[in-house]
C-alpha cells in the first residue's frame, strides 16, 4: 500500500471512527436518557398540532424572559421527525436531535483539521464526540440542543470563505448563524463573530471587484438571516406586535436582575462558557472547570503568537470570539452568573462549544509539532508530545467517566407516560390541570395525557380553582417551593384545592423526584 493510499484510507477511517464513537455514546437508551419536563411537553404539543392539525407555529418556545419567544424555525427543523409518527413519538424527535449531535462532531473535526492539521482535527473531533455535555445536548428535546451543529456550520462556512477566497461560502455561514439565532435568542452573539471575519475578508481582498463581491454575498447572507424571522413578522403583524410589547415590558421592569457586579459576572460567565463543553456544570467539577478554562486561554494566546499563519489567524478569531461571548452574556444574560442546581442553562451558550473544541485541538496540534524543539533524543518522544498526550487523555478520561446515566433521574418521557396512565386511572379522561408554581406550565403531563386521548383543560389562575372540568390534577414542583410558599405533598395543594370543596385526593404520587401529582374529584353536594 502506497503512502498516498494509506493517507486516503486514514482520511476516510477517521470521520467514520468519530461518528461511531459519538453514536455509541448518544444513541443507546435514547428514550430514557433525556429529561422530560414542561419544555419538552410544550415542544411536542406544538409539533403534534403542526403535523396533525396543520397549525403552523409562528413563534418558537418561550424564553425565560416573560412572554418573549425563540424562533419558529426550531419547530420546522424538527417537524420531519414528528411527521413520521404524527407527533406521538418524542423518541423520533430526540433521535433527530441526536443525529444533529453526530453531525456537529463531524463538522467540528473538519474545521479543526482545516485550521491546524490532522492532529488538531482528531483531538477536536474526539473531544466533542466523548464530551459529557455534548452527549447530554444530544439526548433530549430542547431548542438550544441544535445550536452546536448550526454554529459549527456557520464557523466552517466563514472559515472556508476566508481561506479559499470564494465568497459564496458566506451564504452557508449565514444559514448556520440564522439557525443558531432562531434556536435560541442568545445565538445573536454568534453574528458579530461571523461578521468580524467577513469584514476582514473584504478588507483583505486586493481589488475593488473582489471586495464588492464579498460584500454582495455578505448582504445576501444578512438577507437570509432576516428571512428566517419572517414567521415572527407575520405573528407581530397579526397579533398587535405582542412580542415587541413583551420585550419592552421586560426591559421596563428592569430586565434580569444581576446578583453580583459586572467583573464578577464576567469571570463566572466566561468560565461557564469555556468549561461547559470540557467538564460540564461549573459547580459540579470546579477544579476541572478552572483547569480547562486556563488551558483554553493559554492555547488561544500561545497559538495566536506561535502557530502557523493560519493557526494564528484562527486562534485570534476564536479567542476573541469567546471573549466577546463572555462579555456579551455578562450583560445580556446576567443570571448565568448564578448556578441553580436543577435548572440547566449552560446549553444557552452551546454555540461556543465548537470554538472551544477547535482551540483544544489546535493546542494539541501545535504541541505535537513544536515538542521536538523542546529537547530529547527522539523526535517522537518529546516534552510537547507528552504534554499533549497527558492533556488529551485527561480530558477524554474525565468525560468518559462522567457520561449521562442510561435513565435520567426524572425517568424521562416513559415515566411521564406512566404518570399519565395513572392520572387517567384515578381521575378519568376529563381533566383540569393546575401547576404549582403558577408560572410553570402543565405541559410535561398535558402532552402524554392528550396523546392518551384525555380531554385536558388548563387552569392558569393564581388562586384557588373555582371549578374544574372533571377531575382536578395538581402538579407541584418542589424546586419552586419558596415561590409557592408551602411544601408540596399537601400544604401547597390545599391552597388551590380547598379541602371543603375537594376533600382528600383520590391519588397522590411522586411522578419524578420533587414532582408531586395529586388527583382530586370535586366533592358531591
Amino acid at each position: 500500500m502506497t503512502s498516498q493510499t494509506r493517507a486516503r484510507a486514514l482520511l476516510f477511517a477517521l470521520p467514520v471512527g468519530l461518528l461511531l464513537v459519538a453514536a455509541v455514546l448518544r444513541l443507546p437508551d435514547l428514550a430514557t436518557r433525556g429529561t422530560w419536563d414542561s419544555d419538552q411537553g410544550h415542544d411536542m404539543l406544538v409539533l403534534r398540532a403542526f403535523v396533525r392539525d396543520g397549525v403552523v407555529p409562528l413563534l418558537g418556545p418561550p424564553t425565560s424572559i416573560g412572554d418573549v419567544h425563540h424562533g419558529a424555525l426550531y419547530y420546522y427543523l424538527l417537524s420531519p421527525a414528528a411527521l413520521l409518527t404524527g407527533g406521538d413519538s418524542p423518541l423520533a424527535v430526540t433521535a433527530l436531535i441526536a443525529l444533529a449531535g453526530l453531525a456537529a462532531v463531524l463538522v467540528t473535526w473538519w474545521l479543526a483539521r482545516a485550521i491546524g492539521g490532522p492532529v488538531a482535527g482528531v483531538v477536536a473531533g474526539f473531544a466533542m464526540a466523548v464530551s459529557a455535555s455534548a452527549v447530554d445536548e444530544s439526548t433530549f428535546i430542547w431548542n438550544p440542543n441544535l445550536i452546536a451543529l448550526s454554529s459549527a456550520i456557520a464557523l466552517a462556512g466563514a472559515w472556508r470563505a476566508w481561506t479559499t477566497g470564494r465568497p459564496r461560502w458566506w451564504l452557508l455561514a449565514a444559514v448556520g448563524a440564522a439557525v443558531t439565532m432562531q434556536c435560541h435568542v442568545l445565538g445573536v452573539t454568534l453574528l458579530p463573530i461571523i461578521g468580524a471575519l467577513l469584514v476582514a475578508d473584504a478588507r483583505g481582498r486586493p481589488s475593488g471587484v473582489e471586495r464588492r463581491s464579498v460584500w454582495r454575498f455578505g448582504m445576501a447572507g444578512l438577507a437570509l438571516v432576516a428571512l428566517s424571522f419572517l414567521p415572527l413578522v407575520i405573528h407581530e403583524v397579526t397579533n398587535d406586535f405582542s412580542e415587541i410589547g413583551a420585550a419592552l415590558e421586560y426591559l421596563r421592569s428592569g430586565g434580569d436582575p444581576a446578583s453580583i457586579g459586572p467583573l464578577g459576572r464576567f469571570l463566572i460567565v466566561g468560565a461557564r462558557v469555556v468549561s461547559w463543553p470540557l467538564s460540564g456544570l461549573l459547580t459540579d467539577a470546579p477544579t476541572a472547570a478552572l483547569a480547562g478554562t486556563v488551558a483554553v486561554i493559554a492555547i488561544a494566546v500561545w497559538c495566536g503568537a506561535f502557530g502557523t499563519v493560519r493557526e494564528r489567524q484562527a486562534a485570534r478569531w476564536l479567542g476573541f470570539g469567546l471573549l466577546w461571548t463572555a462579555a456579551f452574556l455578562t450583560f445580556a444574560s446576567p443570571s448565568l452568573a448564578t448556578v441553580v442546581p436543577g435548572l440547566p442553562n449552560d446549553h444557552y451558550h452551546a454555540f461556543a462549544d465548537p470554538m472551544v473544541f477547535i482551540l483544544v485541538g489546535m493546542g494539541a496540534g501545535v504541541l505535537w509539532r513544536a515538542g521536538a524543539a523542546a529537547g530529547g533524543t527522539s523526535p517522537s518522544i518529546t516534552i510537547g508530545r507528552i504534554v499533549a498526550v497527558i492533556g488529551v487523555v485527561a480530558l477524554l478520561g474525565f468525560n468518559l467517566t462522567h457520561q449521562p446515566p442510561a435513565v435520567h433521574p426524572d425517568g424521562g418521557f416513559p415515566a411521564a407516560d406512566r404518570a399519565a396512565a395513572r392520572i387517567v386511572a384515578a381521575g378519568g379522561r376529563e381533566l383540569t390541570l393546575r401547576s404549582l408554581p403558577d408560572f410553570k406550565s402543565t405541559e410535561a403531563y398535558g402532552y402524554p395525557l392528550i396523546r392518551a386521548g384525555a380531554i385536558v383543560t388548563v387552569d392558569g389562575g393564581s388562586g384557588p380553582v373555582a371549578a374544574s372540568a372533571g377531575a382536578l390534577v395538581i402538579i407541584c414542583d418542589a424546586l419552586f417551593e419558596t415561590a409557592i410558599g408551602a411544601p408540596c405533598g399537601g400544604p401547597a395543594e390545599a391552597s388551590v384545592a380547598p379541602p371543603d370543596r375537594y376533600g382528600e385526593p383520590t391519588d397522590r404520587f411522586l411522578a419524578a423526584p420533587g414532582r408531586t401529582i395529586s388527583i382530586y374529584r370535586p366533592a358531591v353536594p
